[in-house]
Protein backbone atom coordinates (compact mmCIF):
# COMPACT_ATOMS: atom_id res chain seq x y z
CA UNK A 1 0.00 0.00 0.00
CA UNK A 2 1.68 3.14 -0.41
CA UNK A 3 1.87 6.12 2.00
CA UNK A 4 -0.51 8.15 3.37
CA UNK A 5 -0.40 11.65 1.64
CA UNK A 6 1.51 13.94 5.29
CA UNK A 7 2.13 17.06 3.18
CA UNK A 8 0.71 18.08 -0.36
CA UNK A 9 3.53 20.28 -1.95
CA UNK A 10 2.24 23.28 -4.19
CA UNK A 11 4.30 24.27 -7.18
CA UNK A 12 2.97 27.03 -9.75
CA UNK A 13 4.73 27.19 -12.28
CA UNK A 14 4.94 28.82 -15.80
CA UNK A 15 7.60 28.18 -18.40
CA UNK A 16 9.20 25.76 -16.08
CA UNK A 17 9.70 22.62 -18.07
CA UNK A 18 13.23 21.91 -17.20
CA UNK A 19 12.53 22.35 -14.03
CA UNK A 20 10.07 19.45 -13.24
CA UNK A 21 11.52 16.18 -13.54
CA UNK A 22 15.42 18.13 -11.07
CA UNK A 23 12.82 19.45 -8.55
CA UNK A 24 10.95 16.19 -8.00
CA UNK A 25 14.22 14.25 -7.90
CA UNK A 26 14.92 16.49 -5.47
CA UNK A 27 11.55 16.36 -3.19
CA UNK A 28 11.83 12.70 -3.67
CA UNK A 29 15.25 12.68 -1.49
CA UNK A 30 14.04 15.48 0.75
CA UNK A 31 10.68 13.47 1.68
CA UNK A 32 11.95 10.15 1.29
CA UNK A 33 10.44 9.06 5.06
CA UNK A 34 7.53 11.03 4.85
CA UNK A 35 4.03 10.55 2.37
CA UNK A 36 4.12 13.17 -0.18
CA UNK A 37 2.46 14.39 -3.26
CA UNK A 38 3.38 17.01 -5.29
CA UNK A 39 0.46 19.67 -7.51
CA UNK A 40 2.00 21.38 -10.22
CA UNK A 41 -0.85 24.21 -11.02
CA UNK A 42 0.34 25.26 -14.68
CA UNK A 43 -0.65 28.57 -15.81
CA UNK A 44 -0.61 26.89 -19.81
CA UNK A 45 3.14 27.09 -20.11
CA UNK A 46 3.61 27.92 -23.81
CA UNK A 47 6.62 25.32 -23.37
CA UNK A 48 4.93 22.09 -22.49
CA UNK A 49 5.30 22.56 -18.91
CA UNK A 50 2.01 21.18 -18.06
CA UNK A 51 2.80 18.09 -20.62
CA UNK A 52 6.25 17.40 -18.89
CA UNK A 53 4.45 17.14 -15.70
CA UNK A 54 1.94 14.76 -17.02
CA UNK A 55 4.43 12.32 -18.53
CA UNK A 56 6.15 12.24 -14.80
CA UNK A 57 2.45 11.28 -13.22
CA UNK A 58 2.21 8.48 -15.80
CA UNK A 59 4.76 6.66 -13.74
CA UNK A 60 4.51 8.58 -10.29
CA UNK A 61 0.92 8.76 -8.60
CA UNK A 62 2.56 11.12 -6.02
CA UNK A 63 2.15 13.86 -9.16
CA UNK A 64 -0.47 15.21 -10.38
CA UNK A 65 -1.38 18.62 -12.81
CA UNK A 66 -3.59 21.77 -13.02
CA UNK A 67 -3.35 22.83 -16.05
CA UNK A 68 -5.06 26.63 -16.07
CA UNK A 69 -6.70 28.12 -19.37
CA UNK A 70 -7.61 32.11 -19.38
CA UNK A 71 -6.29 32.96 -16.31
CA UNK A 72 -2.80 33.47 -14.24
CA UNK A 73 -1.07 34.57 -11.19
CA UNK A 74 0.97 32.78 -8.08
CA UNK A 75 -1.08 33.64 -5.34
CA UNK A 76 -4.25 31.96 -7.31
CA UNK A 77 -2.59 28.99 -8.63
CA UNK A 78 -1.40 28.15 -4.72
CA UNK A 79 -5.16 28.20 -4.04
CA UNK A 80 -6.70 26.20 -6.20
CA UNK A 81 -3.15 23.45 -5.76
CA UNK A 82 -4.55 23.39 -2.08
CA UNK A 83 -7.56 22.98 -2.38
CA UNK A 84 -7.53 19.81 -4.68
CA UNK A 85 -5.22 18.07 -1.89
CA UNK A 86 -7.12 16.12 0.69
CA UNK A 87 -3.65 16.26 2.76
CA UNK A 88 -3.34 18.15 6.60
CA UNK A 89 -0.09 20.44 5.78
CA UNK A 90 0.14 22.15 2.42
CA UNK A 91 4.14 23.24 1.40
CA UNK A 92 4.42 25.79 -1.52
CA UNK A 93 7.68 26.08 -3.32
CA UNK A 94 8.67 27.78 -6.37
CA UNK A 95 9.08 25.64 -9.36
CA UNK A 96 12.42 27.27 -10.40
CA UNK A 97 14.10 25.47 -8.00
CA UNK A 98 15.77 28.44 -5.83
CA UNK A 99 14.00 27.48 -2.80
CA UNK A 100 15.95 24.85 -1.00
CA UNK A 101 13.54 21.89 -0.55
CA UNK A 102 15.71 19.90 2.22
CA UNK A 103 14.36 22.19 4.75
CA UNK A 104 10.96 20.65 3.98
CA UNK A 105 10.89 17.94 6.64
CA UNK A 106 11.87 20.39 9.31
CA UNK A 107 9.10 22.63 8.21
CA UNK A 108 6.85 19.23 8.73
CA UNK A 109 8.09 18.18 12.06
CA UNK A 110 7.42 21.79 13.48
CA UNK A 111 3.98 21.85 12.39
CA UNK A 112 4.02 18.40 13.58
CA UNK A 113 5.27 19.04 17.36
CA UNK A 114 3.89 22.09 17.93
CA UNK A 115 0.11 22.28 17.83
CA UNK A 116 0.64 26.24 18.35
CA UNK A 117 2.32 26.66 15.43
CA UNK A 118 0.14 27.92 12.27
CA UNK A 119 2.62 28.09 9.37
CA UNK A 120 6.31 27.97 9.09
CA UNK A 121 8.00 30.16 6.75
CA UNK A 122 11.47 29.92 5.02
CA UNK A 123 12.78 33.10 5.29
CA UNK A 124 16.26 34.59 3.45
CA UNK A 125 16.02 37.41 6.58
CA UNK A 126 16.54 35.30 9.82
CA UNK A 127 20.33 33.64 11.25
CA UNK A 128 21.56 31.09 8.67
CA UNK A 129 19.59 32.61 5.57
CA UNK A 130 20.88 34.60 2.66
CA UNK A 131 19.83 35.75 -0.88
CA UNK A 132 22.25 34.18 -2.86
CA UNK A 133 23.55 36.10 -5.83
CA UNK A 134 21.08 39.16 -5.25
CA UNK A 135 22.96 42.09 -6.22
CA UNK A 136 22.33 45.26 -3.36
CA UNK A 137 19.85 47.06 -5.22
CA UNK A 138 17.67 44.30 -5.31
CA UNK A 139 17.96 43.61 -1.65
CA UNK A 140 17.38 46.96 -1.08
CA UNK A 141 13.87 46.79 -3.15
CA UNK A 142 13.00 43.62 -1.30
CA UNK A 143 13.76 45.21 2.07
CA UNK A 144 11.02 47.68 1.21
CA UNK A 145 8.63 45.67 -0.21
CA UNK A 146 9.31 43.92 3.12
CA UNK A 147 8.76 46.91 5.31
CA UNK A 148 5.48 47.73 3.20
CA UNK A 149 4.05 44.58 3.78
CA UNK A 150 4.72 44.20 7.53
CA UNK A 151 2.06 46.89 7.62
CA UNK A 152 -0.85 44.49 6.86
CA UNK A 153 0.21 41.09 7.98
CA UNK A 154 -1.12 41.23 11.44
CA UNK A 155 2.73 39.83 12.58
CA UNK A 156 6.16 40.79 12.44
CA UNK A 157 7.19 38.01 9.69
CA UNK A 158 10.76 38.41 8.81
CA UNK A 159 10.24 37.81 5.53
CA UNK A 160 6.52 38.29 4.58
CA UNK A 161 7.71 38.38 0.77
CA UNK A 162 8.21 34.78 1.01
CA UNK A 163 7.08 32.41 -1.44
CA UNK A 164 8.26 29.14 0.58
CA UNK A 165 6.19 27.93 3.30
CA UNK A 166 4.16 25.02 4.90
CA UNK A 167 0.50 25.86 7.07
CA UNK A 168 -1.99 23.70 8.06
CA UNK A 169 -4.88 22.99 6.50
CA UNK A 170 -7.45 24.98 9.22
CA UNK A 171 -5.31 28.07 8.93
CA UNK A 172 -5.52 27.63 5.24
CA UNK A 173 -9.16 26.98 5.23
CA UNK A 174 -10.08 29.75 8.07
CA UNK A 175 -8.16 32.44 5.41
CA UNK A 176 -8.92 31.19 1.70
CA UNK A 177 -12.58 32.90 1.40
CA UNK A 178 -10.52 36.56 2.14
CA UNK A 179 -7.80 35.72 0.06
CA UNK A 180 -7.58 38.36 -3.12
CA UNK A 181 -5.51 35.90 -5.15
CA UNK A 182 -3.74 38.97 -6.80
CA UNK A 183 -0.17 38.92 -7.49
CA UNK A 184 2.75 36.81 -6.40
CA UNK A 185 2.76 36.74 -2.56
CA UNK A 186 0.10 34.48 -1.29
CA UNK A 187 1.74 34.13 2.34
CA UNK A 188 1.23 37.93 2.77
CA UNK A 189 -2.42 37.19 1.40
CA UNK A 190 -2.97 34.64 4.03
CA UNK A 191 -1.73 36.25 6.66
CA UNK A 192 -3.37 39.34 5.95
CA UNK A 193 -6.80 37.81 5.20
CA UNK A 194 -6.87 35.36 8.14
CA UNK A 195 -9.72 36.33 10.88
CA UNK A 196 -7.64 35.34 13.73
CA UNK A 197 -3.41 36.14 13.64
CA UNK A 198 -1.39 33.58 12.38
CA UNK A 199 0.80 31.91 14.64
CA UNK A 200 4.12 31.33 12.68
CA UNK A 201 7.59 30.26 13.05
CA UNK A 202 10.31 30.84 10.72
CA UNK A 203 13.02 28.59 9.45
CA UNK A 204 16.53 29.96 7.42
CA UNK A 205 17.47 29.14 3.59
CA UNK A 206 19.63 30.23 1.26
CA UNK A 207 18.17 31.51 -2.12
CA UNK A 208 19.70 29.87 -4.46
CA UNK A 209 20.61 30.86 -8.44
CA UNK A 210 18.06 29.85 -10.78
CA UNK A 211 19.20 27.29 -13.24
CA UNK A 212 16.80 27.05 -16.12
CA UNK A 213 14.07 29.19 -17.34
CA UNK A 214 14.08 33.01 -16.52
CA UNK A 215 12.83 35.02 -14.11
CA UNK A 216 9.53 36.42 -13.56
CA UNK A 217 10.39 39.79 -11.93
CA UNK A 218 9.07 42.37 -13.55
CA UNK A 219 7.60 45.92 -13.45
CA UNK A 220 4.10 44.23 -13.91
CA UNK A 221 4.66 41.60 -10.71
CA UNK A 222 5.78 44.85 -8.47
CA UNK A 223 1.94 46.37 -10.03
CA UNK A 224 0.60 43.33 -8.64
CA UNK A 225 1.90 43.41 -5.48
CA UNK A 226 0.92 46.72 -5.01
CA UNK A 227 -2.62 45.98 -5.97
CA UNK A 228 -2.18 43.61 -3.18
CA UNK A 229 -1.57 46.27 -0.72
CA UNK A 230 -3.81 48.43 -1.72
CA UNK A 231 -6.66 45.81 -1.45
CA UNK A 232 -5.64 44.51 2.23
CA UNK A 233 -5.63 47.86 3.25
CA UNK A 234 -8.70 49.73 1.17
CA UNK A 235 -10.31 46.77 -0.50
CA UNK A 236 -13.20 47.13 2.12
CA UNK A 237 -14.61 50.16 1.05
CA UNK A 238 -13.83 50.04 -3.00
CA UNK A 239 -12.43 47.58 -5.07
CA UNK A 240 -9.32 48.00 -5.96
CA UNK A 241 -9.76 46.72 -9.35
CA UNK A 242 -13.07 49.60 -9.40
CA UNK A 243 -10.61 51.79 -8.12
CA UNK A 244 -7.99 51.18 -10.78
CA UNK A 245 -10.21 51.33 -13.60
CA UNK A 246 -11.81 54.61 -12.78
CA UNK A 247 -8.04 55.27 -12.43
CA UNK A 248 -7.15 54.62 -16.09
CA UNK A 249 -10.78 55.99 -17.51
CA UNK A 250 -9.41 59.71 -15.45
CA UNK A 251 -6.34 59.28 -17.76
CA UNK A 252 -8.12 58.36 -20.73
CA UNK A 253 -10.16 62.10 -20.47
CA UNK A 254 -6.59 63.42 -20.45
CA UNK A 255 -5.89 61.33 -23.79
CA UNK A 256 -9.97 61.92 -25.06
CA UNK A 257 -8.60 65.96 -24.91
CA UNK A 258 -5.01 65.47 -25.90
CA UNK A 259 -6.07 63.54 -29.30
CA UNK A 260 -8.73 66.38 -29.27
CA UNK A 261 -6.59 68.73 -29.15
CA UNK A 262 -3.99 67.80 -31.68
CA UNK A 263 -6.92 66.54 -34.65
CA UNK A 264 -9.00 69.78 -34.22
CA UNK A 265 -6.59 72.47 -33.16
CA UNK A 266 -3.01 71.54 -34.55
CA UNK A 267 -4.63 69.46 -37.78
CA UNK A 268 -7.93 71.66 -38.37
CA UNK A 269 -10.04 68.60 -38.50
CA UNK A 270 -13.46 69.35 -38.51
CA UNK A 271 -14.86 69.25 -34.82
CA UNK A 272 -17.46 66.38 -34.75
CA UNK A 273 -14.89 63.90 -36.44
CA UNK A 274 -12.00 65.11 -34.17
CA UNK A 275 -14.68 64.29 -31.10
CA UNK A 276 -15.85 61.31 -32.80
CA UNK A 277 -12.17 59.96 -33.18
CA UNK A 278 -10.88 61.44 -29.71
CA UNK A 279 -13.33 59.28 -28.38
CA UNK A 280 -12.63 56.12 -29.97
CA UNK A 281 -8.44 57.13 -29.06
CA UNK A 282 -9.46 56.87 -25.35
CA UNK A 283 -11.61 53.87 -25.27
CA UNK A 284 -8.96 52.20 -27.35
CA UNK A 285 -6.34 53.37 -24.73
CA UNK A 286 -8.19 52.47 -22.02
CA UNK A 287 -8.84 49.09 -23.13
CA UNK A 288 -5.12 48.17 -23.17
CA UNK A 289 -4.47 49.64 -19.97
CA UNK A 290 -7.28 47.63 -18.12
CA UNK A 291 -5.65 44.94 -19.93
CA UNK A 292 -2.48 45.23 -19.27
CA UNK A 293 -2.84 46.69 -15.55
CA UNK A 294 -6.56 46.02 -13.86
CA UNK A 295 -7.25 42.18 -15.71
CA UNK A 296 -3.59 41.34 -15.86
CA UNK A 297 -4.75 37.65 -14.34
CA UNK A 298 -7.30 37.84 -17.18
CA UNK A 299 -5.37 39.58 -20.02
CA UNK A 300 -6.91 38.62 -23.22
CA UNK A 301 -4.43 37.86 -26.08
CA UNK A 302 -4.67 37.61 -29.92
CA UNK A 303 -8.04 37.36 -30.93
CA UNK A 304 -9.72 37.49 -27.71
CA UNK A 305 -7.88 40.75 -27.33
CA UNK A 306 -9.93 42.06 -30.39
CA UNK A 307 -13.18 40.44 -29.84
CA UNK A 308 -12.52 42.12 -26.17
CA UNK A 309 -11.50 45.44 -27.51
CA UNK A 310 -15.25 45.24 -29.38
CA UNK A 311 -16.89 44.34 -26.63
CA UNK A 312 -15.21 47.35 -24.89
CA UNK A 313 -15.99 49.89 -27.50
CA UNK A 314 -19.89 48.80 -27.25
CA UNK A 315 -19.92 49.44 -23.05
CA UNK A 316 -18.30 52.43 -23.26
CA UNK A 317 -20.67 53.39 -26.00
CA UNK A 318 -24.05 52.43 -23.46
CA UNK A 319 -21.88 54.04 -20.65
CA UNK A 320 -21.68 57.59 -22.33
CA UNK A 321 -25.49 57.36 -23.49
CA UNK A 322 -25.96 56.17 -19.20
CA UNK A 323 -23.72 59.23 -18.10
CA UNK A 324 -25.57 61.71 -20.24
CA UNK A 325 -28.95 60.66 -18.94
CA UNK A 326 -28.22 60.31 -15.37
CA UNK A 327 -27.05 63.75 -15.62
CA UNK A 328 -29.63 65.09 -17.64
CA UNK A 329 -32.14 63.74 -14.86
CA UNK A 330 -29.90 65.21 -12.08
CA UNK A 331 -29.28 68.67 -13.46
CA UNK A 332 -33.23 69.08 -14.45
CA UNK A 333 -33.71 68.52 -10.48
CA UNK A 334 -32.08 71.63 -10.27
CA UNK A 335 -29.01 70.44 -9.13
CA UNK A 336 -25.91 72.67 -10.04
CA UNK A 337 -24.14 71.91 -13.36
CA UNK A 338 -20.92 70.04 -11.73
CA UNK A 339 -22.85 67.62 -9.35
CA UNK A 340 -25.06 66.34 -12.43
CA UNK A 341 -21.63 66.06 -14.19
CA UNK A 342 -19.98 64.18 -11.44
CA UNK A 343 -23.32 62.10 -10.97
CA UNK A 344 -23.45 60.88 -14.67
CA UNK A 345 -19.66 60.05 -14.79
CA UNK A 346 -19.98 57.48 -11.69
CA UNK A 347 -23.11 56.47 -13.45
CA UNK A 348 -20.89 55.86 -16.22
CA UNK A 349 -17.74 54.48 -14.57
CA UNK A 350 -20.06 52.22 -12.60
CA UNK A 351 -21.79 50.76 -15.61
CA UNK A 352 -18.52 50.44 -17.70
CA UNK A 353 -16.67 48.70 -14.54
CA UNK A 354 -19.53 46.29 -14.49
CA UNK A 355 -20.47 45.56 -17.72
CA UNK A 356 -17.00 45.10 -19.22
CA UNK A 357 -16.45 42.59 -15.98
CA UNK A 358 -19.32 40.58 -17.71
CA UNK A 359 -18.28 40.86 -21.21
CA UNK A 360 -15.39 41.44 -21.81
CA UNK A 361 -12.76 39.91 -18.84
CA UNK A 362 -15.41 37.23 -17.87
CA UNK A 363 -12.77 34.66 -16.90
CA UNK A 364 -15.65 31.95 -17.63
CA UNK A 365 -15.64 33.21 -21.67
CA UNK A 366 -11.54 33.51 -21.74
Amino acid sequence: MPKSIDVTVVIPTFNERDNVEPLLDKLAVALADHGWEAVFVDDDSPDGTADAVREVAKRDPRVRCIQRIGRRGLSSAVVEGMLSSSADFFAVIDGDMQHDESVLPKMLATLRDDASVDVVVGSRYVDGGSFGDWDQKRIAISQFATKLAQRITKAELSDPMSGFFMIRRPAFESAVRQVSGQGFKILLDLFASSPEPLRYREVPFEFRTRVHGESKLDALVVWEYLMLLMDKTVGHIVPVRFAMFAAIGGFGVFVHFLALWSLHRAMTVDFAWSQGIATFVAMTSNFYMNNILTYRDQRLTGFKALYGLLTFYAVCSLGAVANVGAAQFVFEADYTWWVAGGAGAIVGAVWNYAASSVFTWNKNRT
